[in-house]
């Protein structure tokens, strides 16, 4: 018996926790796997697993093994794939991570098309406005809108990213003109709380030097569609990813305030682990999301 089998063992009872259930999903006995399992220990000299007869648990080796290992056979599957498959054969289970922002507005319908375009593929999206760690989550793949920084993660870029200063007309012709980013700081302001700097709004002043305002209001929610529909209310005044209050500020519904001093240094990326033989799926999802958006965003890179 060879010792990737025993390996793939390994991982599937831990993956399914337990041998019980691995058994069920792998359609092997429960006698063979702990057969594999425990031939796999004797190779290596280290106990992975604690057993007992009603549960089990990793041991501190077992975990630094699982994981190395785990790389290991993603490694041996995906140049598999790049030997036999091609992107008109693809199959399996991709497992996307992205925010909430992107899945609920219009550009998350690249999402929907490459789904439609590819119903071989099972996909698996989590919407999530926190940044997963995409090998301890098992994920492919993920879409973040982010100011790009050294990462030992694979980014391409998909599109670019601006943010919109934005009030309804009502709310300004109550409050007066505002002249200048920092009379913010005396404005009910509405406050996204998924910001990393969400009391903090960061400007650029016409030299390309970067300053903060200090803003405060009565309205916080952890959502920008929510921060929009607040402004669009008279609430206060929100900043939002344009491509949320682009058809209200188009509408008139909202206007638009201090766009020449709004930092254009964010973009929209796919994100994947650096791994020496992508996979098959997730060469052709990125592919797929980067020409969608040069197709249907006018600002795509």
């Amino acid at each position: 018996m060879d010792t990737l089998t025993r390996i793939r063992a390994f991982i599937d009872v831990v993956d399914a926790e337990g041998f019980s259930a691995a058994s069920r999903k792998m359609g092997r006995s429960k006698a063979l796997l702990s057969k594999y399992v425990r031939e796999l220990e004797d190779e290596l000299g280290a106990l992975l697993l604690n057993r007992t007869t009603r549960q089990f648990s990793l041991t501190e080796v077992g975990h630094t093994y699982y994981r190395t290992a785990s790389e290991i056979l993603k490694e041996i599957d995906n140049l598999a794939d790049l030997v036999r498959e091609k992107n008109t054969d693809l199959k399996g289970r991709l497992k996307i991570s992205a925010p909430r922002t992107f899945v609920d507005a219009e550009i998350g319908q690249s999402v929907i098309d490459f789904g439609r375009e590819h119903p071989e593929l099972s996909l698996e999206i989590v919407s999530d406005d926190r940044f997963v760690d995409l090998v301890e989550e098992g994920f492919d793949v993920a879409i973040r809108i982010t100011r790009l920084e050294d990462s030992a993660l694979i980014a391409r870029k998909l599109g670019d990213f601006h943010l919109t200063i934005c009030a309804s007309e009502d709310f300004l012709a109550r409050t007066g003109p505002i002249g200048h980013p920092s009379d913010l700081a005396r404005m009910p302001c509405i406050i996204d709380t998924n910001g990393k700097s969400h009391n903090n709004w960061r400007f650029v002043d016409e030299k390309g030097a970067s300053f903060s305002v200090p803003v405060s209001g009565h309205f916080e929610v952890n959502s920008p569609i929510g921060a929009v529909r607040a402004a669009e209310s008279g609430l206060g005044i929100a900043v939002v990813p344009e491509f949320i209050a682009r058809s209200r500020i188009k509408s008139g519904r909202l206007v638009s305030l201090f766009e020449d001093y709004l930092p254009a240094d964010r973009g929209i990326y796919a994100i994947y682990p650096h791994r020496r033989y992508l996979p098959a799926k997730v060469r052709t999802f990125v592919d797929f999301l980067h020409n969608w958006f040069r197709k249907n965003v006018t600002n795509g890179d």
